[in-house]
């Protein structure tokens, strides 16, 4: 169901709230246990960050995947769900834009969608909503029962609001982006909203850091 033009309003001015609120608490907590590496970034620096290690789910095409699967990519990891009015589509056009300023390095980098709305977002749904953006980019999509401690192991927020209906909830949620080197370790966190040329100049850091 598409949201009316009210819950869009109230739905995105509380996404927009998260999505910056959240890029302290996030950068504070992240910063426990890490060693910025010697490469200055515009993106938060989480090199050696203890979480964000690994996952095991299912992508749009129905394969398991892990982090081990995306070895040799710089891999960016943002949590959404595909009825997000505007964060969410506005994050994976920014994803597309920076794979075109990249050029051909573009072919280094792997995008992760990974749904915080799994009820809704069956496989199906998920693959259609990749296909507004670049083909090369998957949806993973966790299993109900495993969404909390998934969220938690990425350090990810995400709740429930409920609407007039029991379909029409929307979900708030952190809206940044992590970024991974290509030995899928945790590097860099891009709060929403960072401008392509912004995260494309991190990734190319990344590139060149072996």
């Amino acid at each position: 169901m598409t949201p009316s033009f009210t819950q869009q309003k109230v739905s995105k001015t509380r996404r927009a709230f998260i999505g910056h609120s959240m890029v302290g608490a996030l950068a504070g907590a992240a910063l426990l246990g890490c060693s910025p590496s010697k490469l200055e970034f515009e993106s938060t620096d989480l090199t050696g960050a203890p979480y964000a290690k690994d996952f095991r789910l299912k992508d749009h095409e129905g394969n398991v995947r892990t982090m081990a699967d995306f070895r040799g990519k710089i891999v960016v990891i943002f949590f959404g769900f595909t009825q997000c009015p505007d964060v969410c589509p506005t994050s994976m056009n920014t994803m597309t834009g920076v794979k075109e300023l990249l050029g051909d390095l573009g072919n280094a980098i792997q995008v992760l969608f990974i749904t915080v709305d799994p009820e809704r977002d069956q496989l199906p749904v998920l693959k259609a909503y990749m296909q507004n953006f670049d083909r090369t980019f998957l949806a993973l999509r966790p299993e109900p029962d495993q969404l909390k401690e998934l969220a938690e192991h990425f350090k990810v927020y995400y709740k429930k609001s409920e609407g007039k209906t029991l379909t029409s909830y929307t979900m708030d949620h952190s809206a940044g982006k992590y970024i991974f080197d290509t030995q899928g370790n945790i590097r860099l966190f891009s709060a929403y909203g960072t401008d392509a040329k912004v995260i494309a100049s991190d990734i190319k850091k990344l590139i060149a850091d072996k």
